[in-house]
């Protein structure tokens, strides 16, 4: 279905799932980029689909994926329905040879994301996760310190991410386990665990221990909790989420402790050890008027159009069967209040 393209073609694009994610993020970027074309919106609020359409300049709106992938013009897709319908889509698309960047999370559970590895591979096409805040340009400083090696040996990370979504924004599927595959964890924990590992140099995890809120109840997902993962390599990970920050707008942040420096994100500041004393090297910042938040969809983009290019690498899907593994291990020890051994 898909020929193979030039760099001077455009990315012919169809957007499956048409809720916040796609509004804010993905169609106000796509709108912007002279590289891409989206041609279709499907959601099955065909209403809404259709609003999208006008709004933000798409020529289709559909109800039926089926419809969607039946569009030989399309080079890929992007997917940010529900948790749970993540991998059929995935699938789908990738059964349409189309590339697919598919929003976090990548699926609900670890065998599901063992499948998706095996069809990606298969099919020979793209598969990108949407890990957007690797691509924040404060994350991006932190990384270049780490990799340098200026911060040394990196020991510790923290990372929390606090916001308040009102109880009547919680219904729906969000609040069964069995839809959504996880609460605030899942949610945002995720995130914050992805982050923390890659700018950690990606040790391998060990052990996790977790406390989560209202583990047990057969429907209900937890609403907050913390989570603290040990690696290989020593290296402590330490994670705190909650749907229900009480404060002055949302809070998120990471921050390493690294052997000869420490480094955070939101806002950016590095120190080192310099002649035996703490010296603030925290780079100034760039000027530009993008928020981070845009700035990190822009370039998440601009990497998935490369990588379909053959003009550079993505991370292995392999990094998000780690990532479940650990979440599975977060709610067992919260389930069963012990430690659990990966």
């Amino acid at each position: 279905m898909t020929a193979s393209r030039t760099t001077s073609e455009r990315l012919r694009v169809g957007i499956i799932g048409g809720g916040a994610i796609a509004q804010v993020a993905h169609l106000p970027v796509l709108k912007k980029l002279k590289t891409v074309e989206v041609q279709a919106i499907c959601d099955t609020d065909l209403p809404k689909a259709r609003a999208l359409a006008d709004r933000f300049g798409v020529k289709d709106a559909l109800d039926d994926i089926e419809d969607l992938l039946r569009n030989e013009e399309l080079d890929a897709v992007v997917i940010s329905s529900p948790n749970h319908l993540h991998e059929a889509h995935v699938l789908a698309a990738l059964s349409a040879d189309l590339h697919v960047l598919v929003e976090k999370p990548l699926t609900v559970t670890s065998a599901s994301v063992q499948r998706i590895l095996k069809a990606a591979e298969k099919r020979d096409r793209i598969v990108m996760v949407g890990m957007n805040h690797r691509y924040r340009p404060d994350v991006q400083i932190v990384r270049s310190f780490v990799q340098s090696g200026e911060l040394g040996r990196i020991e510790s990370v923290r990372g929390s991410w606090h916001i308040f979504r009102p109880s009547r924004n919680q219904l729906g599927w969000r609040q069964r386990r069995d839809l959504a595959g996880g609460g605030a964890m899942l949610d945002l924990g995720l995130s914050v665990l992805d982050l923390g590992l890659w700018l950690g140099g990606t040790p391998a995890p060990v052990r996790v221990s977790a406390c989560l809120d209202s583990v047990g109840r057969e429907r209900a997902v937890e609403q907050s909790g913390s989570a603290f993962v040990v690696c290989e390599n020593g290296m402590s990970l330490f994670v705190d989420v909650t749907w229900h920050h009480l404060g002055e707008g949302e809070r998120f942040g990471v921050g390493l402790r690294g052997s000869k420096g420490t480094a955070a994100i939101n806002p950016l500041t590095v120190w080192k050890e310099m002649n035996g004393m703490p010296m603030d090297v925290s780079p100034t910042a760039s000027g530009s008027r993008e928020n981070a938040f845009t700035a990190s969809f822009r370039a998440e983009w601009a990497h998935f159009e490369a990588a379909i290019a053959g003009e550079a690498k993505l991370a292995p899907l392999q990094d998000h069967l780690v990532l479940h593994r650990i979440l599975d291990a977060i709610y067992k020890s919260a389930e069963e209040g012990r430690d659990v051994v990966l």
